[in-house]
């Protein structure tokens, strides 16, 4: 072979390795964005399931339901037991996104409006991609953090504004959610670099299956239920869409594009949120809602350019 022959073939090849690399960027940010959409429904899906259940009844029973769908995986697929230095991993991912973040956010929406909600949630991808540069070591550049600050701060204006710059007695609620849930998305981001992302949530929900089916036992017996359409539906989203499907595409997509820029595109969740709140809710929205929209899509432009 030519010298010429060995550097087409190179060349060749590091296009191959470029095509293949954007390839993988494209995949992994779509995939974040269906689980972004299915996070957005989770607040409007828990008001609905909250017409049915207690807040403890809610978080438990959807728990065991999302444990008991990713186990008939697991097992239908043969899917061998985790090694034993996940375990660790697993835990921080099943106390922040399976138990933490559900539990706190429902207790939040017993007295929060779900825009209320959505102002602590804005801070989530800031607060995620903190908790991200801390555990795996990488920094992120200055103009990433100033995109990332600015999304925050046109989320939490808009959000301020739609609940008329009030705080509720579920404030702390939901700043304990923030920290829980960020500890949970990023372990679980890095996690899905050594398995399928689908396996990091299932084995999560598994690890978490006994606590679950023990806080439903006693939560039921304790709460009231009133079954409602409402209410089975949002209690259905929650364990299916938001704790099974929605993180399971999310931790995908976390592994391909990386903790932060992926956690960037968060900063769209809490508008959804609020478009579900008002075609499922009924809630009104001012004239800047469309202004606040640009803005954080501008942002979430500028993170995803940014290098790490």
């Amino acid at each position: 072979m030519t010298t010429q022959d060995s550097a087409t073939d190179s060349g060749s090849i590091a296009v191959g390795d470029a095509a293949g690399g954007a390839h993988r960027d494209t995949g992994g940010t779509l995939l974040a964005v269906l689980g972004v959409v299915s996070f957005s429904l989770t607040f409007p899906s828990t008001v609905w399931g909250l017409e049915s259940f207690g807040p403890w009844s809610l978080v438990a029973v959807r728990g065991v339901l999302a444990a008991l769908l990713a186990g008939v995986f697991l097992l239908a697929l043969r899917v061998r037991l985790p090694g034993r230095r996940h375990w660790a991993g697993l835990a921080v991912v099943g106390g922040g996104v399976v138990v933490g973040f559900p539990l706190l956010t429902t207790l939040a929406l017993e007295t929060s409006t779900t825009a209320h909600a959505a102002v602590v949630v804005g801070l989530l991808p800031l607060t995620t991609a903190a908790f991200g540069a801390v555990r795996t070591g990488r920094r992120p550049s200055r103009s990433f953090w100033l995109a990332a600050l600015a999304g925050a701060a046109v989320v939490i204006a808009f959000a301020v504004q739609q609940s008329g710059g009030a705080l509720s007695a579920g404030d702390l609620y939901l700043f304990g959610a923030l920290l829980v849930c960020a500890a949970g998305y990023t372990e679980g981001g890095r996690l899905a670099r050594e398995m399928p992302g689908w396996q990091v949530i299932g084995w999560a929900l598994i690890c978490c299956l006994p606590l679950s089916v023990a806080g439903a036992a006693v939560a039921l017996s304790l709460e009231p239920v009133r079954l409602s359409a409402h209410g089975v539906t949002g209690l259905v989203w929650v364990a299916a869409g938001s704790t099974f499907f929605g993180l399971y595409v999310w931790y995908r997509g976390m592994a391909s594009i990386g903790i932060a820029k992926a956690s960037q595109l968060q900063l769209a969740q809490p508008l959804l949120t609020l478009v579900w709140s008002v075609l499922l809710l009924g809630e009104h929205l001012t004239p800047a809602a469309p202004v606040a929209a640009v803005a954080v899509l501008a942002c979430i432009v500028v993170t995803q350019r940014a290098r790490t």
